[in-house]
């Protein structure tokens, strides 16, 4: 017995070793979606994307913290650090965070040679862990389909152009020489400005377009029912709505706009004005308008319960639940 007892004891390190490299195998192998999914709504992807929701967890870009990758759930509760990174055009699926890592680089240091892949395009776990860089060159836009996301990647030689990476770090390669903007995502296709301001349909899956709309538009937001917000370049960047399937496009407000973003029932923008600036709010057929904060803003982003907006000269961040929109208050989070 005492013989064996050696090879017992090799034969079990054996087994441990291959259940343990098993498991890491498991563990390492990309989780696919099935389907399209998109990572991020359109109004957040336009104005940067440093907030997503998904499953009842909010994943953002901490302004308190420099502006690195937290979480935090739709209560406000379990606020936790998931990385040092500097995220921006978060994405997110049953598995994954996708974003636009955007650290500070140091090339004037003795040490800048450890500053790899500071702005890149990431994947990681839900918890941050895990980090895979899917493109090591300057990045925007990025947006998910299914498993893949597309984005603008910057080249010295080529500019910026429209690329495309599968989720697992395959696959990279520049499907358009054009920088289409891809945040206005609606299952495997995309809407973008094209010539003359037209509105083009771009299909993930087949890499085709078409144009479905004709007229002179910026940061087109269509949704899944078809119908159309954009700014109206031919009309003092007004808000407009229309529909794909037909019809006379309508003005819902006389303001020229900065930006905005269409959460559910509501439109939240900006006010371009030398003499009134001031963060807004209406309904998606125009009515209920009122002012949520005077003084010019940026950034607006929502989840299912708030909407957070940065003052452009200061750069701090603001907070107005959806739910009662006459409360406003600085978002500082962790801070005492």
């Amino acid at each position: 017995m005492k013989k064996k007892l050696p090879l017992i004891i090799l034969l079990l390190l054996i087994a441990v070793a291959v259940c343990l490299g098993v498991f890491c195998h498991y563990n390492a192998k990309t989780k696919f979606n099935e389907g399209y999914v998109n990572g991020n709504t359109t109004g957040n992807l336009y104005n940067s994307g440093l907030f997503c929701e998904y499953d009842g967890i909010i994943y953002f870009a901490n302004p308190s913290d420099a502006n690195k990758l937290y979480s935090v759930q739709s209560d406000g509760t379990h606020l936790k650090k998931l990385s040092d990174d500097i995220p921006s055009f978060i994405n997110a699926d049953e598995n994954y965070l996708y974003y636009v890592r955007n650290n500070p680089r140091s090339d004037d240091s003795k040490y800048s040679f450890i500053n790899v892949n500071s702005n890149s395009l990431c994947r990681a776990d839900h918890d941050g862990e895990n980090v895979l860089v899917l493109d090591n060159k300057p990045c925007m836009y990025a947006s998910l389909f299914g498993n893949y996301v597309f984005y603008l990647h910057y080249e010295e030689e080529t500019a910026t152009t429209l690329y495309r990476v599968k989720i697992d770090g395959t696959e990279k390669e520049q499907v358009d020489e054009n920088p289409y903007q891809t945040c206005s995502a609606s299952g495997q296709y995309f809407y973008y400005v094209g010539a003359k301001g037209a509105v083009w349909r771009y299909d993930t899956s087949s890499l085709d377009t078409s144009k479905v709309y004709s007229d002179n538009c910026w940061l087109p937001t269509v949704l899944s029912n078809g119908e159309l917000y954009y700014m109206d370049c031919n009309n003092d960047y007004k808000l407009t709505k229309a529909d794909l399937l037909g019809g006379d496009k309508i003005r819902l407000a006389e303001d020229r706009l900065d930006t905005f973003n269409v959460c559910g029932d509501y439109i939240y923008f900006q006010r371009s004005s030398d003499t009134e600036p001031a963060l807004c709010r209406m309904r998606t057929d125009g009515s209920d308008y009122r002012v949520i904060a005077e003084g010019v803003y940026s950034d607006i982003n929502a989840t299912s319960t708030d909407v957070y907006f940065r003052e452009f000269s200061s750069g701090d961040m603001y907070r107005t639940p959806i739910n009662d929109p006459d409360t406003v208050e600085g978002f500082t989070p962790g801070k005492q």
